[in-house]
């Protein structure tokens, strides 16, 4: 499933195309993804203007003149696709957008989801209502951090999980940001000491993944169709049985099984 990196990606790919530019026509060709459409979506898109073009978590928020904004989800295998190119069996919107361009969603498994809402109350739709703060952005610090961490009896790895604690992190970065900050994955939340460490790579293994283009797994793309490259850097994620890159640690990289997600680790680096 795209995480905060690949979703930030598809943002900026979007944004020259739709921010300022009134959809044409809005086509939508079944009658709902993961859930139904809202009703009338596509004449409720037709001939509404993108005022805005933002991000809450692993969602997109496209703000119309119309004063709705489109809710966006790509699920696991969503794209939103800049292209000229005809729709195919699995281009299940598609915007026209004013100018000549075309943007398309396509999701082959259909876990993806749209949705429209009042863009005075967007905040308060039951996907984005408890949601944490940022990790991009200012609300998200070691204070913020370490309240939310007290007490907490789970392992650091699910907690970070936890959209309600910070927004848009995934199974990917986490295990990558605990490798960086040396955190055991196994430490009890409210036991991890070194917070601002935890605070400060997190917002740099995110922002070294959207300079990246983010992580091309298997369904990833970037809205011009190339992959993202990412993947490349791991230092831990999908490495089982391979070297550690911490320099001069001897140890390898293991894979253990977390509230049903691998964790990848060092357990000989990590040992914070």
């Amino acid at each position: 499933m795209p995480e905060l990196p690949e979703v930030e990606t598809v943002r900026r790919g979007l944004q020259p195309v739709l921010e300022g530019r009134r959809i044409a026509q809005a086509l939508v060709r079944r009658d709902g993804l993961r859930w139904p459409f809202p009703d009338r979506m596509a004449e409720r898109l037709t001939g509404a203007m993108v005022t805005g073009l933002n991000r809450r978590a692993k969602y997109l928020l496209v703000a119309l003149d119309t004063g709705e904004t489109l809710i966006i989800h790509l699920g696991m295998s969503g794209r939103m696709l800049v292209s000229d190119a005809e729709p195919g069996k699995h281009d299940h919107v598609v915007l026209e957008i004013e100018g000549g361009a075309r943007v398309t969603f396509n999701d082959a498994r259909r876990f993806g989801m749209m949705d429209l809402i009042e863009s005075d109350r967007v905040h308060q739709h039951p996907l984005l209502a408890d949601l944490g703060p940022e990790p991009l952005g200012n609300d998200f610090n070691a204070l913020v951090l370490t309240t939310a961490f007290a007490g907490k009896k789970s392992p650091i790895k699910s907690a970070l999980l936890d959209q309600t604690i910070v927004a848009g992190l995934g199974n990917i970065y986490v295990c990558e940001a605990l490798w960086r900050a040396g955190i055991n994955p196994l430490r009890l939340a409210g036991e991890v000491g070194s917070v601002d460490l935890l605070v400060r790579v997190i917002r740099e293994v995110l922002s070294d993944a959207i300079e990246a283009g983010g992580s091309s797994l298997r369904d990833h793309r970037q809205t011009n169709g190339e992959l993202g490259y990412f993947q490349h850097s791991f230092s831990v994620y999908g490495r089982e049985g391979q070297a550690c890159r911490t320099v001069g640690c001897l140890g390898v990289i293991e894979r253990i099984v977390q509230s049903g997600r691998s964790t990848f680790w060092c357990p000989t680096c990590q040992i914070v």
